[in-house]
């Protein structure tokens, strides 16, 4: 007679659904600590002053320009990200190691660093000034926008570069055989095969940039109209309305939870076709 497995067995009384609620108490002070101010915060402002803060000045123009300079940000790095996130996985040379780690330096450098850093490129005293003939960057858009790529366009480039990594050799091979070109390759089967990764990175690339704060207030400033994206006028909300904050905030939260359940949709997609 076959003797039955301790796992059968532990399986057949229950026994490994035991630890699963041990588990869920043990961390369910940590999981409270996590929901309960974002159900705070969207309790805190009434539907009524939510609507009638859309409408401030103040907040239409933060708005406005966190869309503009955000999807400015997107292009770049897909225009400018995809060549490097490709290299990175396709091709052996060199000092790899050493762009890889340039690449997610960004993602673990402090935001107040990084504002810093570009201040210290860019800035009028910098060593870079003269190559801009007196145009000066730090507190305008193009300052923003700056700021928003280099902290948000890692993100991407990983991304990217994981959907790169996950094509089949073989179809590529195959195709080669049958005519086709590298671009034709990359156009045909490489790109299609690796879009959920894409569009994924390209969606954490915007929500990051949405709400990047400290290397923009350093590097750009924080100007109504000018350079005041949503998380600068949060910033400026708690000293002079509270009502603005609240309501930028709550946006702020919408906006990530619909990213983050795309992000999953997006990966649970791949994994499907995969």
């Amino acid at each position: 007679m076959k003797k039955e497995s301790p796992i059968a067995a532990a399986k057949t009384d229950g026994s490994l659904r035991r630890p699963r609620w041990q588990l869920i108490l043990a961390g369910m002070p940590l999981l409270l600590f996590l929901l309960v101010p974002l159900v705070a915060l969207v309790f805190r402002i009434s539907p009524s002053r939510f609507l009638t803060g859309v409408m401030e000045p103040q907040v239409v123009q933060a708005i406005r320009l966190s869309i503009l300079t955000t999807v400015i940000t997107v292009v770049l790095t897909l225009l400018f990200g995809t060549p490097v996130a490709y290299m990175l996985v396709r091709k052996r040379f060199p000092g790899r190691t050493l762009l890889d780690a340039l690449v997610d330096m960004p993602i673990v450098l402090p935001p107040a660093v990084a504002g810093v850093a570009l201040l210290m490129a860019f800035g009028r005293r910098s060593f870079l000034s003269p190559l801009f003939g007196g145009l000066e960057i730090p507190f305008t858009q193009a300052a923003v926008v700056l700021a928003q790529l280099f902290v948000a366009s890692p993100y991407y480039i990983k991304s990217a570069s994981a959907g790169f990594a996950s094509v089949n050799r073989e179809l590529e091979h195959a195709a080669e055989v049958d005519g086709a070109s590298r671009m034709q390759v990359f156009r045909t089967i490489i790109l299609p095969l690796a879009m959920p990764a894409i569009v994924g990175g390209i969606v954490m690339t915007w929500a990051r940039a949405l709400g990047e704060f400290g290397a923009t207030i350093i590097f750009a400033g924080n100007f109504p109209g000018r350079t005041q994206t949503m998380p600068l006028a949060i910033y400026i909300g708690f000293e002079i309305d509270l009502d603005v904050a609240l309501v930028l905030a709550l946006i702020l939260l919408v906006v990530s939870f619909f990213v983050l359940a795309g992000v999953k949709g997006l990966l649970a997609q791949r994994l499907t076709i995969f």
